[in-house]
């Protein structure tokens, strides 16, 4: 796909990679297919320019189509990739002793997420049994950047210009408040997200490797069971992450 012109490539070939991944980023454990059509409309191209780009992608492999032909899905490609990003983060491997014992002690639903395209992906889920209402998510769903995982890796992600485009698509007025945020979450290691409207409150922090942030895990629960400010579960939740950072040769970089 990629040309170079007098040893530099082109600014063609640039918006097309660009494209390209703009395209695979509409695909979610919430949005496992997409037409052209709902791709065109979702990222403001023609359809004629967005088949084009579905075609070539078949073709290489990265999108297949559906048992319905008009919808997409990833492709062999994509999973296979996927499958080797994931097989490299050994923090799925060392986290879930931790996180079932955070599990058990706290009563609540743990949680582990990768970085993905755009935000944390759910990686892994323990769930507590125990207790007549279970809070749960469901592994391959994407957060919103408003989400407490999402804050905590929006605050220590290495690459801050890649965190600072995903800000940049918010409204100014949430863009300020959530800066402010993650001003408070580098301070202290931690963040929360309550959703009012179902009354799910996550408390978050960061998984630390060698190379920095890794993976976030949180508690999950309602407001009667866990408060917006973690309780007494805060506490739980920083050693389990510090005894998993430790495990990946990392350090978490707070006071």
């Amino acid at each position: 796909m990629a040309r170079e012109v007098d040893g530099a490539v082109s600014s063609g070939d640039i918006q097309a990679v660009s494209r390209v991944g703009q395209i695979l980023g509409l695909f979610s454990g919430e949005n496992p297919t997409t037409t052209v059509a709902e791709a065109a409309e979702r990222l403001g191209l023609n359809r004629s320019t967005t088949h084009r780009y579905f075609t070539s992608l078949v073709a290489a492999g990265l999108l297949e189509r559906t048992r319905e032909p008009s919808r997409f899905e990833p492709g062999g490609m994509l999973l296979q990739l996927g499958a080797a990003a994931l097989g490299r983060r050994q923090v799925l491997d060392v986290a879930p002793p931790f996180l079932r014992r955070l599990c058990q002690s706290t009563h609540l639903t743990t949680v582990i997420s990768l970085w993905g395209s755009s935000g944390p992906v759910v990686s892994r889920t323990e769930e507590d049994s125990t207790r007549s209402v279970l809070v749960t998510v469901r592994v391959g769903t994407q957060l919103g950047l408003r989400s407490a995982q999402a804050k905590v890796f929006l605050a220590f992600l290495s690459d801050q210009l890649r965190a600072d485009r995903l800000l940049a698509t918010l409204p100014s007025d949430e863009r300020e408040e959530l800066t402010a945020q993650l001003e408070e979450v580098r301070r202290t290691g931690v963040a929360s997200d309550h959703l009012t409207d179902s009354g799910i409150t996550a408390i978050a922090t960061g998984v630390f490797d060698e190379y920095g942030i890794c993976a976030t895990i949180a508690v999950v629960g309602t407001i009667r069971t866990l408060p917006v400010d973690g309780g007494p579960f805060r506490d739980d939740l920083l050693s389990a992450a510090a005894s998993i950072s430790e495990r990946m040769g990392g350090v978490v970089p707070v006071a």
